[in-house]
This record gives structure tokens, sequence and C-alpha cells, in this order.
């Protein structure tokens, strides 16, 4: 009996020491260095914290000299101003197209700055000049001091021009802030540093009435795409982004 015992002892604990891979809840490791998705949950780094691999500026094949990896960050250099972006600088865009998504990363904006992550960008220079002809934008802004900061639909957080955070959680100019961007299937949410502030359908009729009641309405393709790349936005202003990763749904 004693011996018996000692057997089921022995193969429970064995059976102890194996964790189901039903069970597993790994993600990309803490270096943030890019990795192709084991299952369909698991979040892929878009940013390798070293070099500006996998992003390239609106409408060509490469990126901007004035975008730069530094130190773990991704940071645009506006200090030389091209009208009212950065020389060597403008739109970059994911290499990648995405179409049912949750977004993460991490920004903070210099002072008086203005800038944005958009997301259903379709890329087509030679119809659409600049990526927010087409994709809508959650607005990256220095709340206290940029002239968009004082507009209803146009602060931190916003869907810009569209809609407005439920709560104001954004951090001043100068610190971090951590957005997520989760669209699945039509349906769009915003968290901004963990709290749940917009939600939203895209592409059903009052999609369209927010569109036609904003400046978007110029442009008859904005936020009809369902598919389309991630984009970052030069407004002239530094800008730098951390953690930037993605994970397909």
């Amino acid at each position: 009996m004693k011996q018996v015992f000692s057997i089921l002892a022995v193969a429970a604990y064995l059976s102890s020491c194996q964790s189901p891979a039903s069970k597993s809840t790994s993600t990309p490791g803490n270096d943030n260095t890019p990795k192709a998705a084991t299952d369909s949950t698991s979040f892929v780094s878009l940013f390798d914290e070293k070099t500006t691999k996998g992003w390239h500026t609106y409408g060509k094949d490469t990126i901007g000299s004035a975008w730069k990896a530094e130190d773990g960050v991704l940071h645009l250099d506006a200090s030389q101003k091209g009208d009212w972006q950065t020389k060597n600088g403008g739109d970059i865009v994911s290499d990648q197209e995405y179409e049912n998504f949750d977004f993460k990363t991490e920004w903070k904006i210099s002072r008086t700055g203005n800038s944005g992550i958009m997301f259903y960008v379709h890329e087509d220079p030679a119809k659409y000049q600049y990526a927010w002809y087409t994709g809508p934008e959650c607005q990256v802004a220095d709340n206290k001091e940029n002239e968009d900061g004082k507009l209803i639909r146009h602060r931190a957080g916003d869907l810009y021009d569209l809609l407005s955070i439920s709560k104001d959680v954004v951090k001043p100019a100068g610190e971090w802030n951590q957005v997520e961007i989760v669209a699945n299937k039509g349906k769009l949410d915003i968290y901004m540093n963990k709290e749940h502030v917009l939600s939203t359908t895209l592409w059903d009729d009052n999609w369209k009435k927010l569109i036609a009641g904003s400046k978007f309405k110029e442009w008859p393709a904005f936020g009809t795409f369902k598919t389309g790349r991630i984009a970052l936005q030069d407004h002239g202003a530094d800008v730098w982004f951390r953690n930037i990763e993605i994970k397909k749904l």
C-alpha cells in the first residue's frame, strides 16, 4: 500500500510541474524586440528600440532621418522645420496593414506640441496626399499650451474632430501617457492611462454623420477603410513613442 501511495505521489508531483499550453499567458519579452506571434493572442512589438525598421514615411520606401531610435524610444526630432511639418520627417506608417487589432504604445509630447496616432490608413499618395485623408486619428497634444488643447474633440486622447474622451486623464507635456486603441469588427475603444475613455461603432450611419459634421467631410474616403496601416504623425513638434506593440484580433 505504501508503494502504491509513493507512485501516486510521484505522478501527482510530475503532473503539477506541467503547464498546459492552453493556459499560457506568454507575451513578447521585456526587451521589446520584434517577435513573430506564436498564436492569435500574442502581442508583437512594432519597434525594436534600436532602429526604425518596420516603419516608412507615408508614400515612400524609406523613413525620414528626423525619426530616430534613441535609448529605446522612437523620437521625431523636429528641430529643423519644413513648412508645418519637419524637415526630413513626415508621417510614418507601419510596413504591415491590420484589420482587427489591439494597439498599445506610450507617448510623450513636447511643450506646445501636437501629433497623433492614426489607424486604417490607406496608403495611396497618388490619390491621398496625407495619411489623415483616410485614417482616423487619436490625438496626441499638449492640452495646456497647444491651440488644439482648447478645442472640443481636439484634445489629447480624442478621436480627432469626431469624438471627445469621457474623462481627462491625460498627463501634461513632457510626461509619458499610455494609450490603447482596440478596433474589432467595427467596434472601437480607446483607453488612456488604463482608463476606458471612448467607445463607438465604425462605419454605421452614426459614424457617417460624425464624419459629415467634421473637417473630414472634404475627403470622401476618410474613415471608410476596414484594413490599413498604423501611422505616427509629424505635426512639426518633437514627439516620443515607446513600447509600441500590436495584437491581431
